[in-house]
């Protein structure tokens, strides 16, 4: 994944280009670049290696003046990160920039071909075919058929294979963009006698609110006083513009010392804004229902539920497995994205099919979500993003309220993901007989109640901190649990992983004897997620073998019953509220175990919003 950024106006280009891509640093930060083009006619280049900084004090010895320009953050997919490899890429003339977003399969034939007829390579990357194609479809088909820019990059298109958002500029056409897009984001936000291009929301917030989302195969020629849209095959359309309400503010680190700390702190109001539009209160104030009638889910009863997602939104669904199986008696099983499409499921109109996604663009669940949509199951999207590919192309989408999550690791997205889940879960098993209107009421109320738990779980913020302190270099990190407690050792492990770059894996607690005990040792830091009091001996047991190995312990259990078990056999006992339900324990749960990665990397110097070889969306395969 990689950030795009594009401005055609009456204000200096560059400090906008800048700007938009240290709003989308989270989607790549390997290099970065823009190319301005100068008031002279001059297409200039400006890109460095490394962080947006090094782009920056780059700039600083020089900075291109313009109107009209193109940038680009990089996470690499084809050649290293380098300077030379970072984008804007130009045409052998100099006089074509391209920005891309995504993977061209077949650039190596392409490459070979274009150099056969004069073209003269830089980089290493996929992205400079693009425009030496472009180029070449303006300047050598020129003269036969008057093409303009905008047809040359029809042309082009039509011989790329892959995935691509594009902006391109050329010196030629100083009073426009051109913006193309085929299974990558690309957003145009509309100003006043100015206009802006990126790959996200966020870069755009600043300077408009009111913004096209680009579709498949759907292009746009953006002026300074107004935007063209096209069809991939040249044909203009018309589409009315989307007002974004999110709040500028929310964009920003608001004096956390990082984005993860502060989305981890935002996660009450975040699970608040999911879960109280969606509750129906009775006359005294007291949750009474769920209103989902939207959705129209249960207009016949349903035989399976089927969750598909990838990373942190397919440890939501493996929770959300447990949930609808305890709460709704339904079957329900969890298909990563990434094999789902492959596997040939046997799906049936009968069967209800949740796609999760907290960016709607992610690669692999784009496909397996089109793959069901030809399958006659039903179909629901849950995201955060209104207006991305997912809930543009689903019947019914079930959104996310937590606001932009721009650290790379999820943690908002994962418990606003829950909430969806626990919502659609307890009405189906009220609509279907599964749960009395007693303990539905009674469950509503617990649901209810989650922000202000989340709120005394990170009221432990300093306990585990200094924990963190003495884990934080343990060579390896085991997490375990059973049942919903081993969908959160997942999560759990995940995180720390991703941020700490520690090898740390999950599993459930009955097959610590079928394996993983045979690398315990006093390089080991066991973390024991256990919120059932029925599983509580079973646990203990567990404890005391890995402690008996030289492990350290911590445990993450209920008040009450769970400090009683677990304080006399473990290093450390953090606490969690009691829920009415343990379906919503996991919620708690997780709260903690994203605080000790991200104060593990801390204290490892790490950056947690920017994890080595991560980005925030995958949106290629």
């Amino acid at each position: 994944m990689c950030g795009i950024a594009g401005y055609v106006g009456y204000r200096e280009a560059a400090p906008l280009l800048t700007g938009a891509l240290r709003k989308l640093e989270y989607r790549g930060y390997d290099s970065a670049g823009i190319a301005v083009l100068e008031t002279e006619g001059v297409l200039t280049v400006c890109k460095a290696k490394g962080p947006l900084d090094a782009l920056e004090r780059r700039l600083a010895e020089g900075m291109p003046h313009g109107t009209l320009g193109i940038g680009h953050t990089r996470w690499a997919t084809h050649g290293e990160p380098s300077d030379i490899n970072s984008h804007p890429h130009t045409d052998t003339h100099g006089a074509i920039a391209v920005v891309h977003n995504g993977i061209i399969e077949n650039y190596l034939p392409l490459k070979q071909w274009l150099e056969a007829r004069g073209a003269v390579f830089q980089s290493d990357t996929d992205t400079e075919v693009i425009a030496q194609l472009v180029s070449y479809y303006y300047h050598v088909e020129e003269a036969r058929t008057h093409t303009s820019l905008f047809d040359a990059v029809l042309s082009a298109l039509y011989r790329l294979e892959g995935s691509y958002a594009l902006a391109v500029a050329a010196a030629a056409f100083p009073d426009r963009l051109i913006a193309v897009r085929k299974d990558s984001p690309l957003i145009i936000g509309l100003g006043t006698k100015e206009n802006f291009l990126a790959s996200d929301a966020p870069a755009l917030l600043a300077h408009t609110r009111e913004v096209y989302y680009l579709e498949d195969h759907e292009a746009a020629v953006v002026y300074r006083d107004h935007v063209d849209l096209y069809t991939g095959e040249g044909e203009r359309i018309i589409k009315n513009p989307v007002h974004v309400d999110w709040d500028t503010a929310a964009a920003e680190k608001a004096g956390y010392a990082h984005f993860m700390l502060k989305e981890i702190h935002e996660q009450p109001r975040a699970v608040t804004d999911t879960l109280r539009p969606r509750l129906v209160y009775d006359s005294a104030g007291i949750p009474c229902d769920i209103n989902l009638d939207a959705l129209d889910l249960f207009k016949t009863p349903l035989r399976r539920i089927v969750l598909t997602a990838c990373g942190t939104a397919a440890h939501a669904a493996i929770v959300a497995k447990y949930a609808f199986i305890r709460l709704a008696r339904i079957h329900a099983e969890v298909e990563l994205a990434s094999e789902f499409r492959y596997g040939e499921p046997l799906l049936s109109s009968d069967d209800l099919v949740i796609v999760v996604s907290q960016s709607g663009e992610t690669a692999d669940t784009l496909a397996a979500m089109r793959s069901v949509k030809k399958s006659g199951a039903r179909l629901l999207a849950i995201t955060n993003v209104v207006g991305s590919t997912l809930a543009r192309e689903t019947d019914a989408t079930f959104y996310t309220w937590a606001g932009p999550e721009i650290a790379v690791a999820s943690t908002k997205a994962f418990t606003t993901q829950l909430i969806c889940l626990y919502l659609i879960a307890l009405k189906a098993g009220f609509v279907q007989g599964a749960l009395n209107n007693e303990r539905y009421r009674a469950a509503l109320a617990g649901l209810e109640a989650l922000p202000s738990g989340i709120e005394a779980v990170l009221s432990q913020t300093e306990l585990v901190q200094r924990f963190a302190a003495r884990q934080f270099n343990k060579s390896k990190v085991f997490f375990m649990g059973r049942q919903f407690d081993y969908a959160t050792a997942l999560e759990s492990a995940l995180k720390l992983k991703e941020i700490n770059y520690t090898h740390s894996e999950a599993f459930a607690a009955g097959e610590l004897k079928h394996g993983p005990i045979a690398l315990v040792d006093t390089d080991t830091l066991v973390v024991v997620i256990a919120t059932d009091p029925a599983l509580f001996d079973k646990v203990v047991s567990n404890i005391r073998e890995v402690r008996s190995r030289g492990a350290s312990t911590l445990v993450i259990t209920r008040k009450g019953a769970g400090e009683t078990a677990f304080a006399p056999v473990a290093e450390e006992v953090l606490t969690l509220p009691e829920t009415t339900e343990a379906a919503f324990a996991p919620l708690l749960a997780v709260i903690p175990a994203q605080l000790f990665a991200y104060y593990c990397a801390v204290q490892r110097g790490n950056d947690p919003d920017k994890p080595r070889n991560l980005a925030k969306s995958v949106t290629v395969e």
